[in-house]
């Protein structure tokens, strides 16, 4: 009596051995662990260089709308100096205030600056300002000591700033603002006027 012959032969699935289960889990853990390590390196590395802060209110006004986020180069200071028109971020010098402000650079170390009938000048020489909003209705007169610089809202008449709080410890400056990034539309490179030489 013949045996019959199956049409099809079923292949019993192979199991893999049981050690080398282990092992899967354990290169899987230290890939995503390697992942972890890696992003956790690329963000501060990009803090250190770089930092991303978001315009609140009208002082800067009308080249800095609110609620836009900008873009700040860290080592801009550290590689070069200060330049009169930077717009730069620094931590607020009023005690009470925990704020990180953004400002326009007016007046350098050494200088003085003087504002009276809505002109602004640096060592007797009068800027040309195209970026304001409106000429400043406050006059005063200000010595801008080293290590520190007078800065001021682009839109005059409401900012508090070098005007009103007095001068900006160069310490406490966090960057210089370079790029508009958000909203898409308002996209750019910001516009740093070139400074006005101020008389020696």
């Amino acid at each position: 009596m013949t045996t019959p012959i199956p049409e099809e032969i079923t292949q019993a699935p192979v199991e893999e051995p049981a050690e080398d289960k282990p092992n899967a889990f354990w290169r899987f853990l230290l890939d995503l662990l390697e992942t972890l390590v890696l992003s956790v390196l690329l963000y501060l590395a990009i803090n250190a260089v770089s930092a991303r802060v978001r315009v609140d209110g009208f002082s800067m006004r009308p080249t800095l709308q609110d609620g836009q986020y900008v873009l700040v180069n860290r080592l801009a200071y550290r590689f070069g100096e200060t330049q009169r028109g930077d717009i730069v971020v620094f931590h607020s010098p009023v005690a009470a205030t925990q704020l990180d402000l953004i400002k326009r650079v007016v007046g350098l170390p050494g200088e003085t600056v003087n504002i009276r009938n809505g002109v602004v000048s640096v060592n007797g020489v009068t800027l040309t300002e195209p970026y304001i909003a409106d000429a400043p209705r406050y006059n005063g007169e200000w010595v801008v000591p080293e290590g520190h610089l007078f800065v001021l809202g682009d839109n005059r008449n409401d900012s508090s700033d070098s005007h009103s709080w007095g001068l900006l410890p160069t310490a406490n400056v966090i960057g210089k603002a370079i790029l508009i990034y958000w909203p898409p539309p308002a996209w750019e490179l910001i516009d740093h006027v070139p400074p006005v030489a101020a008389a020696p």
